[in-house]
């Protein structure tokens, strides 16, 4: 082969090669800077992540090029945007969010501060009215937040609205609806763990420092206070209260009221008498306990055959000389009292007890 052909079949080889190199080069920063960002619950990789979004500012945001950030959308200070995520034009997100890849921020969506959308999360929905989640929240794997409600009465073009206040995590698979109508709103407090495949339907109202365990199910308007905790696999009625400080047993079908500081269980709830571990847990002093357990006899195990109905034994524990005074006795009482009027569904089944 003569030299001036081997010359020019050698170029376009080398030049192949250096495009091949390049393209290579530039393939391996930008997946070593995708896969920094999202170790961001390592300190280091925090700080490697700040040297690939910005050389002089840690508080620069980093958004992958493969993610549609829509340019109205709101996105505060040291934001990580994912690859294949999508922020619509009505979304804010506060500082240090972080958007894992697959995840998803729609219509009139507030994010707070430092919240976190893990893999294929969605917040929000393209509906007339606002979903608007507070500060440090966690969105588990695949969960839904702020959609529309599975309630044939909403009217398509009527605003909806959820609002979630700070600090709660809610873990993979679980979906959390919009108000069914734009008089209402669906509200979760603050410090709740909502754990795997839970549902939080349309209108309900969550308080604080609530505990569900996986596939605890709410349907529409049901109202949880604080401090309360639920085994797995349980179900609740709508427009049901569950009081504060109290425990649903797993597998619990609940149809009616369950009062502050019980424990109900069953296929068809019952009250299995005061959540006393719970209160422990929670700095009751043994006094209260005593005061609430004495109480809860009262009401519910009456030794006397002429003891009368409920009301009568709630208007009798009000006029005790001792327990009258107890403030947690007071709260139960006007706990079970609220339940019972006409607009109310009542309170779990009880068993009674005949003195003997």
């Amino acid at each position: 082969m003569s030299s001036s052909l081997r010359s020019s079949i050698r170029k376009p080889l080398l030049s192949f090669a250096l495009r091949t190199t390049t393209t290579i080069l530039s393939l391996q920063r930008c997946f070593s800077a995708t896969t920094l960002t999202y170790a961001s619950e390592d300190i280091k990789a925090n700080e490697t992540l700040g040297t690939h979004t910005s050389s002089s500012s840690s508080s620069s945001s980093f958004i992958h090029p493969t993610s549609i950030v829509h340019p109205n959308a709101i996105i505060g200070q040291g934001v990580s945007i994912g690859p294949f995520c999508s922020v619509g034009p009505s979304a804010k997100l506060g500082n240090a969010c972080q958007l894992y890849p697959g995840s998803h921020v729609l219509g009139n969506t507030d994010l707070g501060d430092n919240c976190v959308l893990m893999i294929g999360a969605v917040v929000g929905d393209d509906l007339p009215g606002h979903t608007v989640i507070g500060c440090n929240n966690v969105v588990g794997h695949h969960a839904v937040v702020g959609i529309k409600c599975q309630d044939l009465k909403y009217k398509p073009g009527n605003e909806c609205f959820l609002e979630v206040g700070d600090n709660n995590e809610i873990r993979e698979h679980t979906s959390i609806h919009r108000s069914s109508k734009p008089s209402d709103r669906t509200v979760i407090g603050d410090n709740n763990l909502i754990m795997g495949s839970c549902h939080i339907a349309h209108d309900c109202k969550v308080g604080n420092n609530n505990i569900f365990a996986n596939n605890t199910l709410l349907a529409g308007h049901v109202v949880v206070e604080d401090y309360t905790h639920t085994a797995g696999a349980i179900v609740v009625h709508q427009f049901c209260r569950i009081g504060s400080f109290s425990f649903i047993g797993g597998g619990s079908v609940v149809a009616q009221d369950v009062p502050k500081y019980t424990m109900v269980a069953g296929e068809r709830a019952e009250l299995r008498g005061l959540n006393l571990e719970g209160l422990r847990r929670r700095g009751f002093s043994a006094t209260e306990i005593k005061s609430l357990r004495a109480a809860y006899r009262k009401i519910f195990m009456p030794t006397d055959i002429n003891s009368g109905g409920i009301e009568d034994r709630l208007a009798e524990l009000e006029q005790h000389e001792d327990l009258a005074h107890i403030p947690a006795v007071y709260s139960m009482v006007q706990s079970i009292r609220n339940s019972l009027t006409e607009d109310r569904r009542g309170i779990c089944r009880f068993r009674s007890w005949s003195g003997s």
